[in-house]
């Protein structure tokens, strides 16, 4: 059984950090490369950021570029999100996603939620 669950979601004031997390099991996470998104009621869901499969490059959009870091253990199956000087408009629901790096497969996590708020 699949699953990917996500966590460290919260209310943070603004310029603070949080730091998310996503356990995946159920597939071999060594060979999928992981996304963060998050998406806000009434717009589509937007790439946060991407790890390859191995750790070894990482993609961000600009908006969230020095501010936020994407990096995975293996070895825990976990690809975490640490956010960083946060702004208001981060809130949002933030969900990873695997992406096979061998075929088609992907999965998604069930979101959680941020919110950055004073």
């Amino acid at each position: 059984q699949v699953q990917l669950v996500e966590s460290g979601g919260g209310l943070v004031q603004p310029g603070g950090s949080l730091r998310l997390s996503c356990a995946a099991s159920g597939f071999t996470f060594s060979i999928y490369h992981m996304s963060w998104y998050r998406q806000v009621p009434g717009k589509e869901r937007e790439l946060v950021a991407n790890i390859h499969s191995n750790g070894g490059s990482t993609n961000y959009a600009d908006s969230m570029r020095g501010r936020f870091t994407i990096s995975r253990e293996n070895a825990k199956n976990t690809v975490y999100l640490q956010m960083n000087s946060l702004k208001p408009e981060d809130t949002a629901v933030y969900y990873c996603k695997a992406e096979s790096s061998v075929g088609r497969r992907s999965y998604w996590g069930q979101g959680t939620q941020v919110t950055v708020s004073s």
